[in-house]
């Protein structure tokens, strides 16, 4: 009974995130694998969060034109250099956390994966 209380104690305490995490998912038998994986992976996540970010552009500009305004193209600007700047150096703390070992690279990327994937789906909120 004991286990049991503990493990479902454990299962809502541990974060969602560690059970999607991109290492993970790529499986793999070495880190060259895993790296390349996960390297491959960010790219279609890259590629995935500029095209939702050109769908929120286009819905940034009607509704500027929309209203007149041209306070929605700016703001989604200004957010993007934000989030990229927020992305990078919070996964370069990731990176240093792993204290020079041959994982950093795959540490980073994955930080990069996830927070990009959030990102897709913030983006696909805003565009219409």
């Amino acid at each position: 009974m004991k286990r049991l209380l503990a493990a479902m104690l454990c299962a809502f305490c541990v974060p969602s995130a560690v059970f999607s995490d991109p290492a993970t998912e790529c499986g793999g038998s070495s880190q060259v694998e895993i790296g390349a994986c996960v390297a491959e992976t960010l790219e279609r996540v890259d590629l995935t969060v500029d095209i939702y970010l050109g769908f929120a552009m286009r819905a940034a500009e009607a509704l500027d034109e929309i209203t007149g305004r041209s306070s929605a193209v700016p703001a989604l600007d200004a957010g993007q250099a934000a989030w990229s700047a927020y992305r990078d150096a919070h996964c370069d703390y990731v990176g240093a956390t792993f204290g020079g070992g041959s994982g950093t690279a795959i540490g980073v990327d994955s930080c990069k994966i996830k927070l990009g994937r959030d990102r897709a789906e913030d983006l696909m909120r805003y565009a219409q």
